[in-house]
């Protein structure tokens, strides 16, 4: 490996740090930022024509070849070599010690000042190796619950209240098949998984203090149930938990301790991650820019880099317990992933009937057999474990997931794939436009929206990848007849059937959860042009802001774009602020309410809009703003509207004058504060 020099930039205090001929790469052609919620800060990339290069925040005192570095920094990791077989756990076979130990030899793994992994191995697999136990360093407990997850085992650490989610996730992820795709794999592929269960077990064997909750072996066919890295990779089509104890769980005593037993789709939640993509004409150094910016739980990813001899070098975001950068850079391009409302599963009523000990379903005017397979749940029950034990139920659809109006749900869906996980693999080598369209065009990826821009000015998106031919004289937002054919998927849209975007002339791409038909200003796809079930996303009130900002700035530079992405305008306000000021303007001049609010009103009508820590209005604002998103439930019923700036517009017309004033007078006086009494409302 090539000597590393830390080379300080005054301006930014922050390291370039280069790999090409051992020699320090710079100028700025791309800019990539990637934010995590665990890492306080943004970690930033420079592009020159050769390569990315993560340039690295506030690492000091370290003017020292980086060869010295991985000796003082990675001390336990290289004197794992030295240690006897003896101090290594019996789980394991002096056998597989000696190839860890040969692996271990090929990788170095580099820590900077923020804790940021770099992972260098001779080949891709050596790297994954070193990534994977990078990851066990920092949060073995989420690696391996992320797989307890998908293999359906939370309740037995967490008790019954997981018992539905684990049986939803026994149904749909189905090991045997995972384990299939193992032995089916290409042999780079194969590599890759053993050097992943290697890296884990390699971590475990020599942290004997380390106690895994279940699994204390890794295995390579893991991740084949694991091969998408998004925070919503599981589709399930609509169902509700409700739909599952209807036909699983009625009467059984585990089920009346579960949490959430009636949990059915959530109302939006007004948060979620962004990506935008600058063409370089919109920008000062007429290069493109790419802002990643992602919003998970505190503990979902981590930020890492890994680099080989093979041609791997991509930082980014990777989700605990995968071995691929799931949004992030590589030399020459980047990709943000958000999360995608394109529909992808599909729920299927079935028609079933029983005839003596046997069931079946109507099919195309037969009786087809239900498939039947045992499954046992166990959960945690004081301080053992108890056991559940089910019969699951399959038509040629899919699992049969729950029942619902008296009908039984089946499930159609792609959640998990070898042609996925090679997919999320591959995009990470791409080196062009032509290279990340052709992966992209596996079709496989199940969740996520994708935006990317290259150090060749091309910028793109897509609004999801994976998308069934349906027939659209049907409504596929709700379960449809899976007694007759004509509700067959019918293969896969072409790739460039599905919504996208490619170099569109107004210079900006916006992506914020959102409708991919306002996503490029002006040059942004025709919702009259796809079918309902490709893009059934709302707009949203941080898209109308991104908007707002990228198509009024034509030099972005780096800074302006983070700016850009942290702007604190309030947009919803935008909607819901004029009808209060009606509401208010209404009051008689004698209710005490109108003097009680004259100060919070003429606070609310000169504010700009703008959160601050120092803002009373941005306060008053939200705290009135919360009790209006209350009423939202109600007012929408059984409406299936989810576009946001709707509902807010619908908040702000039929939720009466009182309520909106009441509202405000119980958020601006405070609870212990009594309303006037003699306050009335127009």
């Amino acid at each position: 490996m090539d000597q590393q020099y830390p080379d300080t930039d005054p301006q930014r205090s922050c390291y370039w740090v280069g790999r090409k001929n051992g020699k320090i790469q710079n100028t700025a052609l791309v800019a990539v930022s990637t934010n995590q919620i665990e890492i306080p800060n943004h970690h930033l990339a420079l592009v020159s024509s050769g390569e990315i290069v993560p340039t690295i925040p506030a690492i000091k005192n370290y003017i020292v070849p980086v060869s010295i570095f991985i000796k003082s920094n990675m001390r336990k990791f290289l004197l794992l070599l030295l240690l006897p077989a003896t101090a290594f756990s019996q789980r394991f076979t002096q056998q597989e010690m000696n190839g860890w130990q040969e692996r271990a030899s090929h990788v170095s793994i580099i820590r900077d000042n923020w804790g940021i992994p770099h992972i260098y191995g001779k080949t891709d697999a050596d790297a994954v190796f070193g990534l994977m136990y990078a990851q066990c360093e920092d949060n073995f407990q989420r690696v391996e619950r992320n797989y307890l997850e998908v293999m359906g085992r939370l309740a037995e650490i967490d008790g019954p209240s997981k018992l539905y989610d684990d049986l939803k996730m026994k149904l749909i992820y189905d090991t045997s098949a995972a384990k299939k795709d193992y032995t089916g794999s290409p042999a780079w592929l194969v590599s890759l998984l053993n050097a992943f269960a290697d890296g884990v077990n390699f971590y475990l064997a020599r942290h004997p203090e380390t106690h895994p909750a279940l699994l204390k072996r890794f295995e390579p066919w893991f991740p084949l149930l694991f091969t998408d890295g998004s925070i919503s990779a599981t589709q399930t089509g609509g169902l509700t938990d409700l739909d599952v104890r209807s036909l699983y769980f009625p009467g059984r005593s585990p089920a009346a301790t579960m949490a959430n037993n009636s949990r059915s789709i959530q109302f939006e939640e007004y948060s979620g991650s962004n990506g935008f993509a600058i063409a370089p004409s919109r920008t000062a150094s007429g290069h493109a820019l790419l802002y990643i910016n992602p919003h998970v739980t505190f503990y979902f990813r981590t930020e890492v880099q890994v680099v080989s001899e093979e041609g791997l070098n991509a930082y980014g975001a990777v989700t605990w317990g995968q071995f691929f950068v799931y949004q992030g850079f590589n030399a020459h391009l980047g990709w943000m992933h958000t999360t995608s409302y394109a529909d992808v599963a599909d729920l299927y009523e079935e028609k079933t009937l029983q005839q003596g000990d046997s069931l079946f379903y109507l099919y195309d005017g037969q009786k087809k057999p239900v498939g039947t397979r045992p499954v046992t749940l166990w959960y945690r029950k004081d301080n053992g474990k108890s056991q559940l034990s089910l019969t699951a139920y399959y038509t040629h659809h899919g699992p049969v997931m729950g029942s619902r109006n008296g009908h039984w749900l089946s499930l159609k869906e792609h959640n998990r794939s070898l042609d996925a996980l090679m997919q999320s693999w591959l995009r990470t080598k791409a080196a062009n436009f032509g290279e990340f369209r052709h992966v992209m065009d596996m079709r496989s990826n199940n969740s996520n929206n994708t935006t990317y821009a290259d150090d060749k000015g091309n910028i793109a998106y897509w609004h999801g990848n994976f998308m069934p031919v349906r027939d659209t004289s049907f409504d596929w937002s709700q379960p449809v007849d899976g007694s007759i054919a004509a509700t067959e998927w019918k293969g896969l849209h072409e790739l460039d059937q599905t919504v996208h975007i490619y170099n569109p002339g107004s210079g900006w791409i916006e992506n914020c959860n959102s409708t991919p038909f306002t996503a490029s200003g002006e040059s942004s796809p025709k919702k009259k042009d796809y079918p309902a079930y490709m893009a059934p996303d709302g707009q949203n009130a941080r898209a109308v802001n991104a908007i707002r900002l990228l198509s009024r700035e034509h030099a972005f530079t780096l800074d302006k774009l983070i700016a850009a992405g942290y702007d604190h305008y309030l947009s919803a306000f935008s909607v819901l602020l004029p009808a209060l000021f009606n509401a208010y303007m209404g009051l008689d001049g004698a209710d005490t309410a109108k003097r009680a609010l004259a100060d919070v009103m003429q606070e609310l009508q000169s504010w700009n809009m703008y959160s601050s820590q120092q803002s009373v209005a941005t306060t008053l604002a939200v705290m009135w703003g919360n009790k209006m998103l209350q009423r939202l439930p109600q007012l929408r019923g059984n409406s299936r509207e989810n576009d946001q700036m709707v509902l807010l517009r619908m908040l702000a017309q039929k939720v009466s004058p009182k309520d909106q004033i009441q509202w405000q007078l119980e958020s601006s006086l405070g609870r212990h504060q009594p309303v006037p009494a003699n306050h009335r409302s127009a």
